[in-house]
């Protein structure tokens, strides 16, 4: 093996439009707990769409699941995903194909579990 392709599995890929990077950002998201999801639009500016939930991947597929239904769903190579700045929740835009293919981008906050669990 060479020192270049270990250096790639070593090193997180920083271009965000790379398979690579969306499949490690999916995979480190899979199962994670949200307390609310909203939509952006240019109209409405941020709505809640949804409360408690979770994030899963399945069979390459991104699924935001909030308030006992679906609310997203996109393939993961067509998905762009970056993480809020502050580091508690996710941005998600792509073709959600729960809802006919339209392009939408979904802000998804995580819950804040390790306060829970170390809050005495």
């Amino acid at each position: 093996m060479g020192f270049n392709r270990i250096l790639n599995i070593l090193i997180k890929p920083k271009n965000e439009n790379s398979k690579r990077f969306k499949k490690e950002m999916c995979k480190k998201l899979d199962k994670r707990a949200i307390k609310y999801c909203s939509e952006r639009s240019e109209k409405l500016g941020e709505t809640i769409i949804g409360k408690n939930g979770m994030i899963n991947l399945r069979n390459g597929e991104l699924i935001v699941l909030s308030s006992e239904n679906i609310v997203f769903r996109a393939a993961t190579d067509e998905l762009t995903v970056s993480e809020l700045m502050s580091l508690e929740g996710v941005i998600l835009t792509g073709k959600d194909l729960e809802h006919g293919g339209k392009e939408r981008t979904i802000v998804a906050y995580y819950t804040d579990f390790y306060k829970a669990v170390t809050k005495r």
